[in-house]
């Protein structure tokens, strides 16, 4: 099985295409994929890159972790389980930004 890493401090502009690329210097990639921003479709800075083996995921690590990618200093770690977060709290009232005003 592969192992997966988080890739931070993205440029605005780095491509999963981009990503794959620049990681496949270490190894083979398995997936890549910079997370979008839903609603403004809009790079959020980070994203994932899987590696084959536990050793080409050292290698990248070791490759890319403070380097630079696309004009930024990247920070590469493996990735860890998202945390789970407690449910979010409804605020009461309408989304309509009165400010419970009528």
């Amino acid at each position: 099985m592969g192992k997966k890493l988080y890739v931070g401090s993205l440029s605005w502009g780095t491509t999963d295409q981009g990503l794959r690329d620049a990681f496949s210097q270490a190894g083979e990639v398995v997936s890549a994929q910079v997370i979008m921003d839903r609603m403004s479709g809009r790079s959020k800075g980070f994203g994932f890159v899987e590696m084959a083996t536990q050793e080409e995921a050292d290698a990248a690590i070791q490759m890319w972790n403070g380097k630079d990618l696309d004009g930024r200093a990247i920070v590469v770690n493996e990735a860890r389980p998202m945390e789970e977060r407690p449910p979010r709290q409804d605020r009461g009232g309408s989304r309509g930004g009165a400010g419970g005003r009528w």
